[in-house]
């Protein structure tokens, strides 16, 4: 028995080396380690500060960025619409000048024709007096009493000139 109930001697030497130990303990081991706690305490106070700050400069700039996304596709649109526009302008344009060409085109084809037209009126009415004077001449030369005569003189004059002409 005497293992399990240890002496009244040895029983004050152990309460006493444990008061000593836990004087000194606390007395210079005690402070350093509550300060380190306290440390990391305050490093992981300030890291999760930290922490949040930059969740949220996170999302100022996640809201930032999609505002300048959004007004980026704004003015892309924008300038889509303004090239449209342009395009359309110069379509519109390019026909105008076109329709103008075209008119321009019909006026001198038109002015052409009638200059042609005009030709060959007086070509026709050259070939006409020519004609005329040949058939008098003839009809001059000739002195003729008879209707019948004179009709088969004049065709005959007729196809002689067209031939001789042609």
């Amino acid at each position: 028995m005497s293992l399990l109930l240890p002496d009244t001697g040895l029983l004050f030497w152990m309460i006493l080396s444990f008061g000593i130990v836990v004087y000194v303990l606390t007395k210079f081991g005690l402070p350093v380690i509550l300060n380190m706690i306290e440390d990391r305490r305050d490093y992981i106070t300030e890291s999760l500060l930290e922490a949040q700050k930059a969740r949220e400069e996170s999302e100022r700039l996640k809201k930032e960025s999609s505002t300048i996304l959004n007004e980026a596709n704004r003015e892309h649109l924008r300038i889509i619409g303004e090239a449209k526009n342009a395009a359309q302008e110069i379509i519109k344009k390019a026909e105008e000048e076109a329709q103008v060409k075209g008119e321009k085109m019909l006026e001198i084809a038109r002015v052409n024709i009638q200059k042609e037209k005009e030709e060959a009126l007086r070509e026709v009415q050259d070939i006409v007096g020519l004609l005329s004077v040949d058939v008098a001449e003839k009809l001059i030369k000739t002195q003729l009493s008879a209707k019948d005569k004179q009709l088969d003189l004049i065709n005959k004059l007729i196809d002689e000139t067209y031939i001789s002409k042609s």
